[in-house]
């Protein structure tokens, strides 16, 4: 069964900084690359920042310069460290899971930052 769970997320101050982890289960995590979405309230969802199975990553131009995604193959997690938070930052961010060899995709259940003083 396959599992990807997030944590990190909390009510955090314009300006501060939030670390999201996601640990997945039931992939070969390193045949997948991996992203962090996220969906404000009565927006649709997009796309944070991707980091692919050899670990280039790419970035929403909304988080250039404030987030960083990461990897570690050995403990099948992938992060998003979050600085400079402003508040259209708030929303609920997903993990994602995507094979790079196939059509199989996996969700999180979601983690929610909340940027507000």
């Amino acid at each position: 069964q396959v599992q990807l769970v997030e944590s990190g997320g909390g009510l955090v101050q314009p300006g501060g900084s939030v670390r999201l982890s996601c640990v997945t289960s039931g992939i070969t995590f390193n045949w997948y690359d991996m992203a962090w979405y996220r969906q404000a309230p009565g927006k649709q969802r997009e796309l944070v920042a991707a980091i692919g199975n050899g670990g280039a990553a790419h970035y929403a131009d909304a988080v250039k310069g404030r987030f960083t995604i990461s990897r570690d193959n050995a403990k099948n997690m992938v992060y998003l460290q979050m600085n400079s938070l402003k508040p259209e930052d708030t929303a609920d961010y997903y993990c994602n899971a995507n094979s790079h060899y196939s059509s199989r995709q996996y969700w999180g259940q979601g983690t929610q930052v909340t940027v507000s003083s």
